[in-house]
């Protein structure tokens, strides 16, 4: 019977581990052991700060809209409710955007709304 060397199932596996760790401090990124339990956490971590990440846009968003209604005295409130009765469909993301870059074409949506 031939020799068959084995591990290169589990090699693999381990350098794939510790490619995705790279940068990581100390021994986590180099020893195996460290370096699966670091990913284990980061992983979790990683998932909850996309969805913060969301929260945080969204913010940022009713925040510039705010801002530039409010130059034409108008509440961020009275706004969106506004918009909603005439039915314009705009979300914030686009609604910011269009106050930042084209705030004439922002005071024309306000004054269609009020």
């Amino acid at each position: 019977m031939t020799r068959v060397k084995r591990g290169t199932i589990a090699n693999k596996k381990r350098r794939a581990v510790l490619k995705k760790t790279k940068g990581f401090r100390w021994g986590r990124k180099s020893k195996e052991r460290a370096a699966k339990e670091a990913l284990l956490h980061a992983q979790s971590r990683m998932f909850r700060g996309r969805k913060e990440n969301k929260r945080n846009y969204r913010a940022l968003w009713q925040t510039q809209i705010n801002a530039a209604v409010r130059t034409e005295n108008m509440s961020y409130s009275k706004f969106i409710s506004a918009l909603k009765k005439n039915n314009i469909a705009l979300d914030r993301k686009i609604l910011s955007e269009i106050a930042n870059k084209y705030p004439d074409v922002f005071k024309e949506i306000i004054k269609s709304v009020k």
